[in-house]
């Protein structure tokens, strides 16, 4: 299809990007083949697209997502290596989860996301929809694929979406498990977590090894694969970059020395506001945690940020992601995150909405694909009404989406009232 975009107003994703207004986007199958003022565009040919004044920016880019994962609150911790036994267990439940992965990339897509890189998933499952949504056979975002992470006995996420290492040598073996089924991307599972933790003030404990670490990094980059890994805790992330992690997931409070380990390993921080906020600001009647998990989440959200601006004021990358799947935290929520580090890490609005659309495609390596409204780059566009950059909640409702030269108009997602209730006094 061809269609031409006009009477819109366009955010064109550059970290200087101000409104601009009197162009005509026209595009091409799936890319922008041209961006120029009204009166020089030809559009014979092309379905004309009158936006109304709206805004028109690139689609959003979700750097940390669990797929299978809906972020419904749930009163008691869910048994995640129960429920994965359960979902994998024969022909009839694994059929659930199919349409389970093809709902939940759909609501990703129709909330704005053109682009989202999974950290974590079951089984083969994150790789297996990528391709079906690559072959125009489902609907969704594009997929920069994790499949299952690697942990450790007794560690975040083991036996359910992470296979349990014993030693160096069985961390590699699992890295070339993982990548027989092509992703691109592996993830290690470092420390624990909030829910993890068996003491107040101590989240994020180290439970991988360094040498467990620097094994499955030294594999993962012999195959050609980046590694990221969830870290909450200063010394996770230390033991994380000194062994060969290239993105730490979520992040903690840095020190002059963790800082210079992020710049010679050229690493990168992903900050993850969205599932610590829960749990460290919810009351607790709401958050349903108990006292010890409310401190714990107070100290990973602070880590986070300080993580985040420490990183930002020495120039090292700082790239944004939901962590979808914790409690509250949806699928259809990267708006949310989008705001929550402009409020809390005291960036603008306009940094913000950069970080989410061409710096995060950056930081994965899809600079030249997406990420910003440029001609020759690939057709990823969401519209709005009135513009982000006075208030990012104008994101949670869009007029269209566009992944890959597919239009989507008047996109809907089904919402958790119990979710939106929570999270809005938190804007």
């Amino acid at each position: 299809m061809k269609y031409a975009f006009t009477n819109g107003i366009i955010l064109n994703g550059n970290e200087d990007m101000t409104p601009e207004a009197g162009l005509t986007v026209l595009v091409s199958e799936d890319k922008i083949v041209r961006i120029a003022p009204d009166q020089e565009c030809d559009t014979t040919g092309y379905e004309v697209i009158d936006l109304k004044g709206k805004y028109l920016l690139p689609g959003l880019v979700n750097l940390h997502v669990h797929i299978p994962a809906s972020g419904k609150p749930k009163k008691k911790p869910t048994d995640a290596r129960k429920l994965v036994r359960l979902v994998t267990s024969n022909a009839l439940t694994r059929k659930y989860a199919e349409i389970m992965y093809k709902s939940y990339v759909k609501t990703e897509l129709m909330s704005g996301v053109t682009t989202l890189r999974s950290v974590g998933g079951i089984e083969t499952y994150d790789t297996w929809i990528r391709d079906l949504i690559s072959a125009g056979k489902v609907d969704g975002p594009r997929i920069l694929a994790g499949d299952m992470a690697v942990s450790v006995p007794g560690g975040h996420m083991a036996g359910s979406l992470a296979y349990e290492a014993t030693s160096p040598a069985e961390g590699a073996d699992f890295v070339r498990k993982i990548a027989e089924a092509k992703p691109d991307l592996i993830k290690l599972m470092i420390t624990g977590g909030v829910l993890d933790a068996t003491e107040k003030g101590e989240p994020g404990v180290l439970r991988m090894s360094p040498s467990i670490v620097k094994a499955c990094c030294k594999e993962a980059h012999r195959l050609g694969l980046p590694v990221a890994a969830h870290v909450e805790s200063p010394e996770g992330v230390k033991v994380a970059l000194e062994n060969g992690v290239d993105t730490i997931e979520h992040g903690a409070k840095t020190t002059p020395e963790i800082l210079e380990l992020f710049k010679s390993r050229k690493a990168v921080h992903i900050a993850t506001l969205s599932p610590t906020l829960p749990y460290a600001l919810f009351d607790r009647s709401v958050s349903y945690c108990d006292e010890m998990s409310q401190f714990n989440g107070k100290v990973v959200f602070d880590g986070i940020i300080d993580c985040a601006k420490n990183c930002l004021a020495e120039g090292i990358p700082v790239g944004l992601g939901t962590d979808t799947g914790c409690p509250f935290i949806t699928h259809y929520d990267m708006w949310r995150e989008v705001n929550y580090f402009h409020k809390f890490c005291d960036v603008s609005t306009t940094f913000a909405l950069y970080t989410a659309t061409k710096r995060n495609a950056e930081i994965v390596g899809l600079g030249d694909v997406t990420g910003s409204i440029e001609e020759g780059k690939c057709a990823d566009l969401i519209a709005c009404e009135g513009n982000p950059l006075e208030d990012l909640s104008r994101l949670r409702s869009l007029s269209m989406v566009m992944a890959r030269g597919k239009l989507f108009m008047d996109p809907k997602v089904k919402k958790m009232p119990q979710c939106e209730e929570a999270l809005d006094k938190f804007l």
